[in-house]
């Protein structure tokens, strides 16, 4: 057979590629449970996403399945075996600071701006193109190919779970969630809440001149906080808190500033959102308020949270201060991500924590260790989950098949690589990340001002047609 020049197949649909893609990330699929219904669990807007790929998939000839309103899959093909392309259309949150509208996905620069245009919901767009082309094509085919679409990534993957409960498993298959050339081995991911457990704070004598009223930060586990806000009743003390907090925000080059409510001083500071696996990108707005909130003479069980918070937490993203540190030679360095904190008069403290640990790492040991120092501290865990490490031997047949593909394409040697996030390609005994971030790209995934470059969304519609292909006719 003649060889296949799959940019030119790509280049034939540019604008009608374009054009899905936009239309996606004009749909805001945010999970949104307070909204939701029984034919839309995860809300409105996820389930529109969901809806815009199985009809899209039913108007060009796949073979198209809602589950449980939660997931759903594309496929063509003949054969027994299943490839699988595992995606996902929910997004998270906005956030703060655009140039433009996060759900515009206004073009500038050759590059599509929008919440999701490079996780997930561009490179689930560069996937199903390709499939569109292998099936238009004609090609022969020994196995189905099958994208599977999820709706829970960022969150609690329900998706998947339900997915698999009644559906097949693939034998193999890639997500496209991450970076090219492929991604092998996946950090774990656990994430759970510490909380302060306190007894009756009453016999601690004179009512304290500073009392934390409320404090919150942060919206998701795996997401760098971006902003920070606390409430404080203040006797005597006012104009000398402002200025220390003024103090603290230009010594540490930060954005904030003071009001006061009803007689509630409010303080609020700025930071930079980033990707959980890699906290040290960003600035975590909660941890240097709480930083901040710990200097201050305040009540003692706000005092006791904010101390523990800077102790253990505020100063390394590694696990060093509370003594779980862990590193191996596959996937590095175990790191903590303060996602979410917040603090009332009521329920104390809490903090919600997104861990990632590598390959060779064992979770139960960690999370007893820490619970005994929990413990002593006066905290205990709650509400934990764990998702197990993934690695995929090196001498696997889809990482060969992938990296002929990846070289084929771009000319380039295919590197293995590792991570801290967590893809689908987990769910699968033989499943890795493939692309869609280019070598040398910034990874903007969870930040303002979201994009993909539209050069590097064709060229990654190309390699994957490709790998479709030789996946698919093996």
């Amino acid at each position: 057979m003649e060889a296949i020049d799959w940019i030119k197949e790509v280049a034939k649909r540019k604008e009608e590629l374009i054009q899905d893609t936009q239309n996606l990330l004009r749909i805001k699929s945010v999970l949104d449970e307070e909204n939701a219904t029984s034919d839309a669990p995860l809300g409105p807007g996820v389930k529109e996403a969901l809806s815009y790929m199985l009809e899209l998939g039913e108007k060009d000839g796949f073979k198209a399945k809602n589950v449980e309103n939660v997931a759903g899959h594309l496929e063509f093909g003949e054969g027994e075996e299943l490839v699988g392309i595992l995606c996902h259309v929910d997004v998270v949150p906005g956030g703060d600071g655009w140039t433009s509208d996060p759900y515009g996905a206004e073009i500038r620069d050759g590059k599509i701006f929008a919440r999701g245009a490079i996780d997930d919901k561009g490179p689930t767009m560069a996937a199903y193109y390709a499939m569109k082309i292998v099936k238009e094509l004609d090609l022969p085919l020994k196995k189905r190919v099958r994208m599977i679409i999820g709706t829970d990534e960022e969150s609690d993957w329900r998706c998947v779970d339900t997915y698999f409960k009644y559906e097949e498993m693939p034998s193999m298959g890639f997500a496209p969630d991450a970076d090219f050339p492929i991604i092998y081995a996946e950090k774990g991911i656990s994430d759970f809440d510490i909380v302060q457990s306190f007894e009756d704070d009453a016999n601690h004598g004179d009512v304290a001149k500073i009392e934390v009223t409320r404090f919150t930060s942060g919206r998701r586990y795996n997401m760098v906080p971006d902003f920070a806000k606390a409430g404080l009743f203040v006797r005597d003390q006012q104009t000398e808190v402002i200025q220390r907090f003024d103090e603290f925000r230009k010594q540490r080059k930060l954005e904030g500033k003071c009001h006061v409510d009803k007689g509630e001083l409010i303080i609020e500071l700025e930071g930079v959102s980033a990707h959980g696996m890699e906290p040290e990108k960003g600035v975590n707005a909660g941890l240097l308020l709480a930083e901040f909130l710990s200097q201050l003479k305040t009540d003692p069980k706000a005092q006791h949270f904010f101390s523990f918070v800077t102790r253990y937490l505020s100063k390394e993203s590694r696990g060093q201060e509370l003594g779980i540190a862990y590193s191996d030679d596959i996937t590095g360095d175990l790191t903590i991500n303060v996602g979410k904190l917040s603090y009332t008069q009521e329920h104390g403290g809490q903090l919600g924590i997104n861990l990632r640990y590598p390959v060779t790492d064992d979770m139960d040991e960690k999370k007893d260790q820490l619970e005994l120092l929990l413990k002593k501290e006066g905290f205990k865990i709650e509400n934990f989950s764990d998702s197990k490490p993934h690695h995929v031997d090196e001498k696997d047949l889809l990482v060969q098949k992938l990296k002929k593909v990846y070289e084929e394409q771009t000319g380039e040697k295919a590197e293995l690589l590792s991570i801290g996030g967590g893809t689908y390609a987990r769910s699968l005994k033989s499943g890795v990340a493939f692309g869609p971030l280019f070598p040398g790209r910034p990874d903007v995934a969870h930040q303002k001002d979201e994009y993909i470059i539209i050069d590097d969304l064709l060229k990654a519609t190309a390699i994957y047609a490709q790998a479709i292909y030789e996946l698919a006719s093996d």
